[in-house]
């Protein structure tokens, strides 16, 4: 099999403006990308820039994906530990980029395999119930998120924080008080917490049963994740500290986080995701699928990676529902509530509406 040419898209989407510690989102900066080959089998693959965290941009993306495209004209698809080492050997990083064309290749792979995606990477069908989360907005606000989220018959919520320690406590104190102690709580601290800061307001939050907390430290802090794993009542979680499984090996051998958070855009896709996540669960250390503003074409391979891979415990799988204002997505993973599914199709089983496509601006290698 080889790879005959490349479509790569801006796959732009509007939402309602999203904010986390870091900043706030008015659009997801999406690349798509349909990987076409000799014998008829389109792969598909997105990816989601977030620049404050990963330091790609939807327009970096669109560029370098140009060049790899190029790179691969020709070659098997189905060599995909070695495609991947010629990305990387192009250029070092930019793993959001890269995650697409990754999620492309086991599309195809899959596909040529004549399976779907979860039973080529040796799993089967399971249930999975997702988190929803709640930006940062005032307590109050927030509060009333979470009343409505409950009503929706929301069974896990996300909080993102980071902002003030003071308020951040405001604001799980006025949602626990809203929604009661059946609903579980987990809190986002997207790296906004001061080292000095971190384990007082860790502290502080404990009395409102929280489940876990990500990233509460900026990276570089790294070196001061086991002084606060130790002490912390809450357990901890690494997200943006874990980009490849060199660094969930060396956090695992410090003892610097409790779980996982593992984000195909981070990663660079399945391939490597694969990696941290056996590494974890060597060291009984629980992942979760997480991910950044995809739609549910992107969204559908995490569902066959988290079905998959039995280490995977908790899913924050919620991306296109942080409102995401257009869904041209065929197919693909749905929704009952906060429950996913996810038909036995070939591949990832999802696709783009090529109306919508034609409407954004594409180049093709």
């Amino acid at each position: 099999m080889k790879i005959i040419k490349t479509e790569i898209y801006k796959f732009k989407i509007p939402m309602i403006p999203f904010t986390i510690a870091t900043g706030t989102m008015e659009y997801a900066q999406n690349i798509l990308i349909k990987i076409h080959t000799n014998e008829g089998i389109i792969g598909y693959g997105e990816c989601s820039a977030f620049p404050m965290i990963v330091g790609e941009t939807q327009t970096s993306c669109y560029h370098y994906a140009k060049d790899f495209a190029a790179f691969w004209v020709g070659k098997n698809p189905l060599e995909i530990a070695l495609r991947l080492k010629e990305l990387d050997n192009i250029i070092a990083g930019n793993y959001t980029i890269k995650s697409a064309f990754d999620i492309a290749l086991y599309d195809i792979a899959a596909k040529a395999a004549n399976q779907p995606l979860y039973a080529f990477l040796g799993g089967s069908q399971k249930a999975i119930e997702s988190d929803l989360t709640i930006g940062i907005d005032t307590p109050e606000n927030m509060a009333n998120q979470a009343i409505e989220f409950k009503q929706k018959g929301v069974t896990v919520i996300k909080v993102k924080l980071g902002k003030n320690p003071i308020d951040d406590v405001e604001r799980i104190k006025q949602i626990r008080n809203a929604i009661g102690g059946q609903i579980k709580i987990r809190i986002d601290a997207n790296q906004g917490w001061s080292k000095e800061d971190a384990l007082t307001v860790l502290q502080n939050l404990a009395p409102f049963d929280i489940e876990f907390c990500e990233q509460p430290m900026h990276k570089y802090y790294d070196d001061y994740l086991p002084a606060l794993c130790a002490a912390s009542p809450i357990p901890i979680m690494a997200d943006e500290s874990v980009f490849t499984h060199h660094d969930a090996r060396k956090l695992i051998a410090n003892k610097a986080c409790h779980l996982i958070n593992i984000k195909f855009s981070k990663s660079g896709g399945i391939h490597e995701a694969i990696k941290i996540h056996d590494i974890a669960s060597e060291h009984n250390i629980g992942c979760m699928m997480g991910g950044m503003l995809e739609s549910r074409l992107a969204l559908s391979a995490k569902m066959h990676f988290a079905m998959a891979k039995n280490n995977i415990k908790f899913y924050d799988m919620d991306t296109c529902l942080l409102g995401h204002l257009e869904d041209p997505i065929i197919g693909g993973v749905q929704f009952n509530g906060m429950h996913l599914s996810i038909g036995d199709q070939l591949g990832i089983g999802a696709e783009v509406d090529q109306s919508y496509l034609s409407k954004l601006e594409h180049y093709v290698v």
